[in-house]
């Protein structure tokens, strides 16, 4: 059995997921919008039907739902370690231009660097370059 993470955008999934790639180090499996799936309609649009995202050993699915229906992700965050406290501060400041911060970059007693963000795709994020446990 395999847990995997979905995110639904608003009509943005296919800019997300190419962000992602490109800053965050992921690398995009699949992506396919309406007009390329099997049976598409005829005036079929290019809302992403179903991306695939490897980051690091994490997989996450993407997809856009109508804008009508879309609210932005609630009570859930991708909670993202990374291997340095610069690391933390450029994804840090990388996800939260054009986003809305939760808690700012500092030192807390389990990391050296945390945060809590929602970037500008409406994706809360967690941030953390933990301290070394004793």
């Amino acid at each position: 059995m395999k847990l995997y993470t979905q995110l639904n955008f608003g009509g943005n999934c296919e800019e997300a997921f190419r962000f992602y790639e490109k800053h965050l180090g992921g690398k995009i499996a699949m992506m396919m919008n309406q007009s390329q799936s099997p049976n598409a309609p005829s005036g079929a649009g290019n809302e992403i039907v179903h991306a695939r995202m490897n980051i690091g050993d994490t997989v996450l699915i993407g997809n856009d739902v109508p804008p009508s229906v879309f609210q932005k992700i609630r009570s859930v965050y991708i909670y993202l370690s990374v291997d340095s406290a610069k690391e933390a501060e450029r994804v840090h400041n990388l996800l939260a231009d054009g986003g809305e911060i939760y808690m700012p970059m500092e030192e807390t007693f389990y990391a050296t660097r945390f945060s809590m963000l929602r970037d500008r795709f409406g994706v809360a994020w967690s941030i953390i370059h933990e301290k070394p446990m004793a």
